[in-house]
C-alpha cells in the first residue's frame, strides 16, 4: 500500500488522507459490537469498538487477510460526545488490534443503526497484494 501525502499537508493522526493500492479486494460488511451469538457484548462504546474490530478480523481471516491489509473503513457512530470521549480509549485498542496500519478513515454521525444497542458500525475495504 502506497500512503497518499500531500506536500505540505500536515499529516493526520490515526489514519490516512488517502492509500493506492493493487490486488485482492474484500469487502466487510458494517460490524456491530455484538458476538458470534448477536448479542451485543456491553453498552460501553470502547468496547463496542474493541468487538467490532474482533469481528471485522474474523472476516478477513476467512479470506487470508489481516489487519496489514485494511486500506479503508468507514464507521457510522451513533454519538458523537462518547466517540470522543471514549478516544484514548480506542486508541490503546486500535494498537492492540490493528497495529501501526492506518487505512483511509471517516466516521459520520447517524441517528441510529438498525440494531438499536449499537453505537458504532464499521464498514471495511482491504486488499491484499498480488
Amino acid at each position: 500500500m502506497q500512503i497518499l501525502q500531500p506536500e505540505g499537508w500536515p499529516r493526520p493522526k490515526g489514519y490516512s488522507n488517502g492509500a493506492a493500492v493493487f490486488g485482492r479486494q474484500i469487502f466487510v460488511a458494517g460490524q456491530i459490537g455484538w458476538d458470534e451469538t448477536e448479542t451485543i457484548v456491553s453498552d460501553d462504546f470502547a468496547e463496542q469498538f474493541r468487538q467490532v474490530l474482533k469481528n471485522t478480523l474474523a472476516v478477513l481471516t476467512e479470506a487470508g487477510a489481516g489487519p496489514e491489509h485494511v486500506v479503508r473503513m468507514t464507521g457510522y457512530i451513533t454519538d458523537r460526545d462518547e466517540y470522543l470521549a471514549a478516544g484514548k480509549q480506542m486508541g490503546a485498542i486500535w494498537k492492540e488490534l490493528m497495529g501501526r496500519n492506518y487505512p483511509v478513515m471517516a466516521f459520520v454521525i447517524v441517528a441510529g443503526l438498525i440494531e438499536p444497542r449499537a453505537k458504532i458500525e464499521i464498514e471495511t475495504t482491504a486488499v491484499l497484494p498480488g
